[in-house]
């Protein structure tokens, strides 16, 4: 496909970024050199989760390579940019495509959030016209096992004769955990490909970029992830089985990442343009020279042409969703790190607007037997004390995602509970918060999974549960044999993340109430507009023991980093042709 370059970033603030400790690191400092002349450069981005106010300096930084020298500039994204703010969510991620048509994006590989709005809106978004960019997956098949888009591709980069200097060949690789992280049911129709079926369909491309395709340089660009709950399907683990990969570009687990030897060449930015990543090749050699990542929140250039068009996406949905509706009194606690591990105040707020959306608007419900859980890794964004916006709550709740009611035993609720907490205290998605329920849990057992994964999953159920102790249910004695009515989102009715018990139910029904809008409701309705002291902290329903990570309090500890700044030159636009 066609492409015009262009690139990068800066960012921005103080993020808090959830980092797998075995692969942290500090800021690397590394910055461009003075001149490029003779170097092509490798301009790399992953999680971007709808920052689109930072896409003009992504665009000013590719210029400022052009400027230096740069033979080629290539501009490659790894995955999860059509999700995690509103200003891309509310397009079902038309408008994150957008705004990397407008920066010059070549070639992209697709991560699991890439997939929230269902397979067909997928295909809407990377139609030939939609998106001016390759989408490159080794590893995404149709039901006949064939690749739906680009296995990879090999372009010749170029002088100003158009002499080739080097071929470079770059291949996409998505998470396998897509089938379960999106919502099942709108994912008919496709497969991932993992473990040893993955590493040879990878094989088989780098032998023919290498013997075929004449190939100097190979990179994997991924959405794979470092997290131990992603093993075996991690970055680390591919390119331990996968000989050939010059360099890993990686995305998923938001670790800030530079890439060496040993790491096995995994480089990864973070997540919302905290860094960019680069890669410079030289041409003479046919060899990656160095590599790091660009740390640029004090960048000053902005190109004028894609600042322009985000802010007036920006600003057209501020208008709509901009209006104050409601106040908290208390910090609500949206943070990654906090809502996969632990309970926090904001999912106790959350669970308890289902619990009394279903009450007051589906009585034949019988709440006495009834719980509300949603999965951690849906609530995506903290609000703080003050005025809140229907923009705030969309943030926090991005996906469209309804109320759903399934009824099930009380031992398939065990099930479900004990699977969704099977790595805590490592993070996962899936971790339940919860109202209605109390509910020890105790890190120190291994969890004790099945052989084999669930049907159309990366996730094992448990042979039995030695984890999860369900202690009540609305004050009343949990019966492993009774039937409970889990009100719940769509998503995990229809068996996201680990809840493959609620996708089994026989008896289900969705409400079709948005869970944003339920919250929305439950603030201005039943709080009378005001979040108050009674949200402080967490309530107290998940209590963890032996917790080698905060004691048996069940706190959770989340680290905050810091992005400093890089200065840069402004300079035109140069484009080229590539993939």
């Amino acid at each position: 496909m066609r492409k015009a370059l262009a690139l990068l970033l800066s960012v921005v603030m103080s993020l808090t970024l959830l980092v797998s400790t075995a692969w942290a690191e500090e800021k690397t400092g590394f910055t461009l050199p003075e001149s490029l002349n003779g170097k092509t450069v490798v301009l790399h981005t992953n999680d971007v989760h709808g920052a689109i106010d930072k896409y003009a300096k992504v665009a000013a930084l590719r210029d400022e390579c052009y400027a230096k020298g740069a033979t080629t500039v290539v501009l490659v994204d790894a995955g999860d940019f059509s999700q995690g703010s509103p200003y891309v969510s509310l397009s079902k991620g038309a408008t994150a495509v957008e705004m990397m048509n407008a920066v010059g994006y070549d070639i992209v590989t697709l991560g699991n959030h890439e997939f929230d709005y269902g397979f067909p809106q997928l295909k809407t978004n990377m139609a030939p016209g939609k998106a001016q960019f390759m989408v490159s997956c080794i590893n995404l098949v149709d039901d006949k096992g064939d690749p739906i888009y680009n296995p990879d591709a090999t372009a010749p980069i170029t002088d100003n004769n158009g002499n080739t200097l080097f071929n470079l060949t770059i291949f996409g690789v998505a998470t396998p955990e897509t089938m379960t992280k999106a919502n099942p049911a709108l994912m008919k129709g496709i497969n991932f490909l993992q473990g040893e079926k993955l590493y040879d369909a990878a094989k088989a491309g780098i032998k023919i970029a290498r013997e075929e395709g004449k190939s100097d340089i190979v990179i994997a660009l991924g959405h794979l992830g470092v997290d131990d709950s992603s093993a075996p399907n991690r970055s680390i683990d591919f390119m331990q089985n996968v000989p050939g990969v010059d360099f890993f570009i990686d995305g998923h687990s938001h670790t800030v990442m530079t890439a060496s030897k040993e790491n096995k060449m995994i480089q990864s930015t973070g997540t919302g343009l905290a860094y960019v990543g680069a890669i410079i090749i030289d041409d003479a050699s046919k060899s990656i020279e160095s590599n790091g990542l660009l740390d640029l929140s004090n960048y000053e250039k902005e190109d004028a042409t894609v600042k322009a068009l985000a802010d007036k996406i920006i600003a057209d949905v501020k208008a709509e969703y901009g209006q104050v509706f409601a106040k908290t009194e208390v910090d609500l606690n949206g943070e990654k790190a906090a809502n996969r591990t632990a309970e926090t105040n904001m999912g106790d707020l959350i669970t308890d607007a289902m619990m009394w959306a279903i009450r007051t608007k589906a009585p034949s419900v019988d709440m006495t037997n009834a719980v509300a859980i949603t999965n951690g890794g849906g609530i995506r964004a903290s609000i703080k004390k003050g005025d809140i916006t229907k923009l705030n709550v969309n943030t926090v709740l991005p996906f469209g995602n309804t109320l759903a009611v399934v009824y099930v035993k009380g031992s398939e609720l065990l099930e479900a509970l004990e699977a969704s907490t099977f790595c805590t205290p490592e993070s996962l998605g899936g971790f339940p918060q919860f109202a209605g329920m109390q509910v020890e849990l105790n890190t120190a057992p291994k969890y004790d999974a099945n052989a084999d994964t669930y049907p159309g999953s990366t996730y094992h159920g448990p042979k039995s549960i030695n984890r999860i102790t369900i202690k009540s249910i609305n004050g009343k004695a949990f019966d492993p044999n009774a039937t409970y009515a889990v009100i719940t989102n769509n998503f995990m009715a229809a068996g996201g993340d680990t809840y493959y018990a609620f996708a089994a139910a026989k008896e289900q029904f969705d409400t079709g109430l948005p869970l944003d809008e339920i919250l929305m409701e439950y603030i201005a309705t039943e709080l009378n507009g005001v979040v108050g002291e009674q949200y402080a902290k967490p309530q107290g329903r998940l209590t963890i023991v032996n917790n080698p990570k905060t004691g048996d309090s069940g706190v959770v500890i989340y680290m905050g980093l810091a992005v400093m700044a890089l200065a840069g030159t402004a300079v035109v636009a140069k484009k080229k042709e590539l993939f």
